[in-house]
Order: C-alpha cells, then sequence, then structure tokens
C-alpha cells in the first residue's frame, strides 16, 4: 500500500502534465486562432456557413509568404473538427516561379466532410499545384463552394506579393 500511493501520484502527476502540456506557444497560437477566426468574419460573414456546416478547419492565423523568384510560405495552425478544437497544424511551401515581395495572411481551410478532415489529419492532404485561395472581400464567401471537398480562404494583414497560390502547400497534423 506504501507503493500503491506514490505510484498512484506519480500516474496523475503525468496525465495532468500531458493533458496540460500545450506549451507557450501553442497557446499563443490557439489565442491568435480565435482572433483570426473573429476578424475573417468581420470581413465576410458568409463565412459563418463554412464554420457552422463543414466537418472541420484549420485556421492558420500567421502565414508568411516570401520571394523572389525562389520563395516560400510557413505557418501554424490550430485544427478543429466538430467545432471543438482537436489538434495543432503546420504549413510548409517552398516553390519557385514568378513571384516577389512578403505577406502575412490569415488562411482558413475549410472540410465538407469527415473523410476530407480524416485526410488531413492522416497526413494524406495536398493541394492540386493550381490550386488558388478565395481572397477574402467583403460579400465574396456567400457564393463560393466547396472544391475536391475544401474550400480556402485567404485575408491579407500585411504586405504585398503577386502570388496567390497555394498549391504545393505540405501539412502536418499533432492531436492534443
Amino acid at each position: 500500500m506504501k507503493i500503491v500511493r506514490p505510484l498512484i501520484l506519480v500516474c496523475l502527476v503525468l496525465v495532468a502534465t500531458a493533458t496540460l502540456a500545450q506549451n507557450k506557444k501553442d497557446r499563443k497560437i490557439i489565442n491568435d486562432a480565435k482572433k483570426a477566426k473573429k476578424t475573417l468574419l468581420k470581413a465576410d460573414s458568409g463565412l459563418e456557413r463554412f464554420f457552422n456546416n463543414s466537418a472541420g478547419y484549420v485556421i492558420f492565423p500567421n502565414v508568411g509568404k516570401g520571394g523572389f523568384i525562389i520563395g516560400g510560405a510557413s505557418g501554424n495552425g490550430v485544427v478543429y473538427e466538430g467545432g471543438e478544437m482537436v489538434g495543432m497544424a503546420g504549413l510548409k511551401k517552398l516553390n519557385i516561379g514568378l513571384q516577389a515581395g512578403g505577406q502575412a495572411i490569415i488562411e482558413v481551410i475549410f472540410f465538407e466532410t469527415d473523410v476530407d478532415l480524416q485526410r488531413f489529419k492522416e497526413g494524406k492532404f495536398a493541394f492540386a499545384a493550381e490550386t488558388s485561395a478565395v481572397a477574402l472581400k467583403s460579400g465574396i464567401a456567400f457564393n463560393a463552394k466547396y472544391k475536391d471537398g475544401v474550400a480556402v480562404f485567404a485575408l491579407p494583414k500585411a504586405g504585398l506579393m503577386a502570388d496567390a497560390s497555394v498549391g504545393g502547400q505540405k501539412f502536418s497534423y499533432k492531436p492534443f
């Protein structure tokens, strides 16, 4: 009995630590994603139907894009399923082609079905090379539709870049 109590205490501490294992960086990304969602809805209230009706979505609140001939993009985000946070995601892109400048954007990817969301979570998700995000302007989301099970929207935060493609992005997923 003397051994069991300390063992139970150690197990409880380990479970609590694992449950609260979101590090400071993840908490900041989560807070930024909540703010980004409000910003997206303020920019275009038509996104409300995507947030309410999609199987899930991932919000990348701070995607940095830049390049001159050779370019790239990088960002971290939060994955939601049924409106609840289920994990963290990473985005990376490297490309070569006509491009110039730098830009910070909010990017949100909506998944039409559970199968589409599951493909993302399993790492089997990739955009076709020619895929572009819908640049948000007031009212544009009302007529937007899913394509191949996803709908992608981008809202520029700062900067200017002559490239709107999201094709070639690679994603990672880490469940909570």
